[in-house]
């Protein structure tokens, strides 16, 4: 038992080690000369480039940089020194959008990366989206169809996962004829009652889920779903071999056709969910909201646009949004659909304009809370914004400036605390 305990006790410290690592030593520092990254149209913005260690600038360093909208910089060098540490770099825009600094470092080796990225009259931003002429009655007929197929849910206890105040299930429920089921993880509070209910949705990617016991214990039903049709609780490398094997770049699978497009399914699925949330007894009927952040972003949008059972989102770094920006060598978001190689077939462009976060955020009627950085090159504020600005009914955005594709944990509590006071204000 000795021996058995020594070695568990050398492998936590050995895992608590690695968990410490942290950072880099070495930091490339790109700043704007305004402190809310925001500039007029045709104003000059001054980036100050600084390279550091040991939070003192590094001398002699080379750096290569581009400047320019995000995605189409207009301006790249390498290979330029910076005798003192840094280098000051300038650039104007005469249309809304965003003006990207990216700079790489060379020391050691090793590269470091860097960037800022100006706001030019955001809010003038509008989707390049095309929007179809038949676009409701498309999904309110997909939707339908999809409603004739019971849901006829399953629900199955995992023990393991239960807390002192919260019962915790893996659930599945059909979707639509041929569409196979989907799965997620099911809290509902222990204590008999009626209860709000936060629908949670996946970012891209394939893996499992844990479910939410923390948003607000023994208050709140929550679910979280997964979008693949497959069970959420196996081994992490059932998903790895998914991920690399049958479902790689699921996000392009069927993109010429409307109604067998990967996303259909998804979309479908999402509000199948919906309809399973409002079918237990223990929901109240009266608050019911959906989150998520990337392509869970997105899908947020879209189940509140599409669902009116649904009061409230909560969106960060939304996805899909303004595809055919790129055509017009604007930022577009996530996938990029058409940025490498331009629309190559007519109905693939027909079909995507169905799936738009942009087009689906015109749609909206219940409350909005947003959130994204100035330096996310996966979803590019200019097709969020793009977005953003046509959503007509009562919304909020925070900005966390530096930000890309994560979160800072401010920005974490205050989407967390958003959510509670929507659940919990009834």
């Amino acid at each position: 038992m000795k021996r058995i305990y020594l070695f568990l006790l050398s492998l936590f410290c050995g895992l608590t080690i690695i968990a410490q690592i942290r950072g880099n030593e070495i930091r490339v520092m790109v700043s704007p000369d305004r402190t809310d990254w925001t500039y007029r149209l045709n104003e000059k913005c001054t980036f100050t480039v600084r390279v550091i260690k040991a939070r003192n600038l590094l001398s002699d360093v080379r750096i290569d940089y581009e400047l320019g909208p995000e995605m189409y910089p207009t301006e790249a060098k390498k290979n330029v020194l910076l005798k003192d540490g840094t280098l000051k770099l300038q650039g104007v825009m005469k249309t809304s959008g965003f003006f990207r600094c990216k700079v790489k470092a060379h020391v050691g080796g090793r590269t470091y990366e860097g960037m800022a990225t100006a706001a030019y009259a955001p809010e003038q931003l509008r989707p390049v989206a095309e929007l179809p002429a038949d676009f409701r009655d498309y999904w309110a007929n997909t939707l339908k169809q999809a409603r004739n197929t019971p849901l006829e849910p399953v629900m199955t206890l995992l023990p393991e996962r239960c807390t002192m105040t919260d019962n915790v299930y893996q659930v599945s429920f059909r979707t639509k004829e041929w569409g196979g089921r989907f799965y997620g993880i099911l809290s509902i509070p222990k204590k008999e009652g009626k209860y709000p209910a936060l629908l949670r949705v996946p970012g891209a990617g394939v893996r499992p889920y844990m479910g939410d016991t923390y948003t607000a214990p023994g208050k709140v039903i929550t679910l979280e779903v997964g979008i693949h049709g497959i069970p959420v609780t196996m081994e992490q490398s059932v998903y790895d071999a998914l991920a690399s094997g049958a479902l790689n770049n699921y996000w392009a699978f069927c993109r010429d056709n409307k109604d067998s497009f990967y996303y259909n399914r998804v979309i479908v699925g999402v509000l199948r969910a919906v309809d399973f949330i409002c079918s237990l007894p223990q929901y109240n009927g009266q608050a019911l909201g959906v989150t998520g952040s990337s392509q869970g972003g997105a899908l947020s949008v879209i189940a509140a646009a599409l669902d009116s059972r649904v009061t409230f989102l909560a969106a960060v770094h939304p996805a899909l949004c303004d595809h055919e920006a790129s055509l017009q060598k604007r930022a577009c978001g996530w996938p990029h659909y058409f940025y490498y190689g331009g629309a190559s077939d007519v109905k693939e462009l027909e079909t995507v304009r169905y799936y738009d976060t942009a087009n689906f955020a015109r749609l909206l009627t219940v409350p909005a809370w947003f959130s994204w950085g100035y330096n996310d090159d996966v979803c590019p504020p200019t097709s969020m914004y793009a977005a953003y600005n046509v959503v007509s009914s009562p919304k909020e955005l925070h900005p966390y400036l530096e930000t890309g594709h994560y979160w800072y944990q401010e920005q974490w509590d205050e989407w967390l605390e958003w959510l509670r006071k929507r659940l919990l204000a009834l």
